[in-house]
């Protein structure tokens, strides 16, 4: 992240953290964490460790890159705003090794959530600058595929080697390209059933387009100076598949927008049963009937080898085992939010007793001064961080601030207490939703009650 020409470092700063951390994109401030620092100043601890780096080595900064920003996309409807949360955290840790601080803020207002990480560039102890290397983007990648699928969520298992600037990549919302465009004109040509390759190049011409033959057919659209050629769209597009669909041969298909992106194959489990009647009254076609037969009669196969292989074919017993499960997992929830919510509170009030530390004496002067108006404008950002420790101080009332040494290790036995505990979490989940789906599709079957409304899913 550069600094902004005509801007300060701390109004750039302030830009950044604030567009990251907006409530209308995190929900109210729900889904945001921080790592030695304070959510409420966080642009004002970059900017003072800054200055710090200045005074301890004497070296002054020489780039413009006041901080570094990681954004990290998930499946849609394939994860929590908390756990995309949790992953993004522990992935800024992990990466920067805790030498720098970090917010994480989740964003789930598009329809994919997503995580911007952004961590200092100067080191906590603020003797050193983070120094980016060449391939860091994809050792970036790597470590977050392995987060990702310790955690159960699936990663690009091929990602295209193309590099975009994120401003030009809007996920299903990104404009059309001339090629998306060229497939639509010929998916519209074929679906008017051309009786042949000349009608179907006429048909291409009243849309717009300008054909070019040779060795290979290529098209032109009005206004643009390239021809695209027909084997670079695709295997459904070539010529000789479109020779094919016009003498019947074969049945066109459409290549959508968005191709299903290579994901990392996922683990079979068992999905609802589909209620085909009321998918039939609204509106489905006999093809997805079909569809919709077969994948019951698998999602019964798949219930009942469950079954077997847990010995839970007593249905009482099936019953009494989707609750126990489902008990055990919202305990381990609870225990996990209990862990993580001491542990943001350890990071906030060790950042608060450290910055207290070192802007007390800045503070000092400025009350012996008078609270002088100059002087605050130049130590603005060490008066903030005061008053926001005091702040903290204040709100522990008659409680006693710990050291830090002892917030250190109650903040290391707590971490590692909660790696273990996720570990249990997540299987703890896996086992109460294939319990509680089994049973789901057993009632159904015994029709204990009706079938339940299918949820909308992405696949």
């Amino acid at each position: 992240m550069h600094r902004n020409h005509g801007k300060t470092i701390a109004q750039c700063l302030a830009d950044r953290t604030e567009y990251a951390t907006n409530p209308d994109k995190t929900n109210d401030g729900e889904f945001i964490s921080s790592y030695a620092c304070d959510l409420a100043t966080v642009d004002a601890e970059f900017l003072l460790s800054k200055r710090e780096y200045n005074a301890i080595t004497g070296r002054t900064q020489k780039s413009d890159v006041i901080a570094y920003q990681l954004r990290q996309s998930f499946k849609p409807g394939e994860i929590t705003p908390e756990e995309a949360n949790k992953i993004g955290y522990e992935l800024a840790l992990r990466f920067t090794k805790q030498r720098h601080s970090f917010i994480v803020a989740t964003h789930v207002d598009k329809h994919h959530i997503h995580n911007h990480i952004i961590f200092n560039s100067t080191s906590l102890d603020c003797t050193r600058k983070f120094r980016n290397f060449f391939g860091s983007s994809f050792a970036i990648r790597r470590l977050s595929d392995q987060i990702c699928l310790e955690h159960g969520v699936s990663i690009l298992e091929n990602p295209s080697k193309a590099h975009k600037h994120y401003g030009k990549w809007l996920g299903d919302e990104k404009p059309l390209t001339q090629r998306d465009r060229l497939r639509q004109a010929i998916d519209a040509a074929l679906a008017k059933k051309p009786v042949s390759f000349e009608a179907f190049l006429a048909d291409m011409q009243a849309q717009g387009y300008v054909a070019k033959q040779g060795k290979y057919i290529a098209f032109r659209a009005a206004g643009n100076e390239r021809f695209i050629r027909l084997r670079s769209l695709g295997e459904t597009y070539s010529k000789e598949v479109i020779r094919k669909v016009i003498a019947g041969e074969r049945r066109h298909e459409p290549q959508k927008k968005h191709a299903p992106t290579n994901r990392v194959a996922t683990q079979e489990r068992i999905d609802l049963l589909i209620d085909i009647q009321s998918k039939m009254l609204a509106g489905k076609g006999i093809g997805y009937e079909r569809w919709a037969k077969k994948f019951n009669i698998k999602q019964m196969a798949q219930t009942l080898n469950f079954l077997t292989e847990h010995e839970l074919l007593e249905y009482d017993q099936l019953a009494e085992k989707a609750t126990e499960a489902s008990a055990r997992f919202r305990a381990l929830s609870a225990n996990m939010k209990a862990q993580q919510t001491r542990l943001q509170e350890i990071s906030a009030l060790r950042t608060h007793i450290f910055q207290y530390r070192k802007t007390r004496e800045v503070y000092v002067a400025y009350r012996k001064s008078g609270y002088n108006k100059q002087f605050y404008a130049q130590h603005e950002a060490e008066i903030a961080l005061h008053k926001a420790a005091k702040a903290a101080f204040d709100a522990l009332s008659a409680r006693k601030i710990p050291s830090l040494s002892a917030l250190q290790t109650e903040f290391e036995t707590l971490l590692a207490e909660k790696k273990q505990t996720y570990g249990e979490y997540v299987r703890a989940r896996k086992e109460m939703q294939d319990i509680l789906t089994a049973k789901a599709n057993v009632d159904v079957i015994l029709d204990k009650k009706t079938l339940p409304k299918e949820k909308e899913k992405e696949r």
